[in-house]
């Protein structure tokens, strides 16, 4: 299922795109408070406006978050990145990223989301890296790509045709600009959670899988989840 747990199923493309312009805006506006609003200088911003960019974000949306984050006009704005430990059903290890204005507001809201789950400390479970999904042209071959931009490791991604390089967080900026020259093309770059010990989706019966595609689901709805990282794999 890959290192970052994605729904399943078609939602209302609407309800869909505004959920994602909402999460890129937050991450947009969180980089450009932390390194300043100057893409070039900004690795994290940088990344986070390509995103928005092959999302199809308008120009304006894009430099108001900018400007939010940069402290500057009236709509400047302070998000606060907390991340949330625990299990849903089935022992299934979980992260949680939000950004959140109001985290006495998100605190809450996660613990009801957890109580078909368990909050606890899972971390020690998961591996801090760099991720970047690409996809190969021309056939260019993916070991030898990962190899030469200085990548940890590859595997398949979440959709067929695309694989998750995976690189120390430090390399992430790095290995992103040296895919394209290997003949890879960069579809998305993000620093994430990798579990060391995944629970097989195989192991489940078909019940179980669904309590626990039920439970991330709960999480991904929420508005101050910015990704949520299951330990899970087909």
């Amino acid at each position: 299922m890959g290192a970052q747990w994605k729904a399943k199923g078609k939602a209302l493309a609407a309800d869909a795109k505004g959920k994602l312009f909402g999460k890129l805006v937050k991450e947009i506006t969180v980089a450009a408070r932390l390194g300043g609003g100057d893409p070039s200088s900004n690795a994290r911003l940088r990344m986070a406006v390509e995103a928005a960019r092959k999302a199809s974000m308008s120009k304006e949306t894009l430099d108001r978050a900018v400007k939010k984050g940069s402290g500057v006009g009236a709509d400047a704005v302070n998000y606060t990145s907390v991340i949330y430990e625990g299990y849903a059903p089935h022992r299934v290890p979980v992260m949680v990223e939000c950004l959140t204005d109001n985290p006495n507001r998100t605190a809450p809201n996660m613990r009801v989301c957890f109580r078909k789950g368990q909050m606890s400390a899972v971390a020690w479970d998961f591996d801090h890296v760099g991720m970047i999904e690409g996809e190969a042209e021309n056939g260019a071959d993916v070991e030898l790509a990962a190899i030469e931009a200085g990548a940890q490791d590859f595997e398949a991604g979440d959709e067929e045709g695309v694989t998750l390089f995976i690189t120390d967080p430090s390399d992430l900026d790095t290995v992103s600009k040296a895919l394209p020259a290997q003949g890879i093309k960069v579809l998305s770059v993000k620093l994430g959670y990798k579990a060391k010990n995944p629970v097989s989706m195989s192991s489940l019966t078909a019940e179980q899988q669904e309590e626990v595609q039920d439970f991330l689901a709960g999480l991904d709805n929420d508005d101050d989840v910015q990704h949520v990282f299951a330990g899970l794999v087909d």
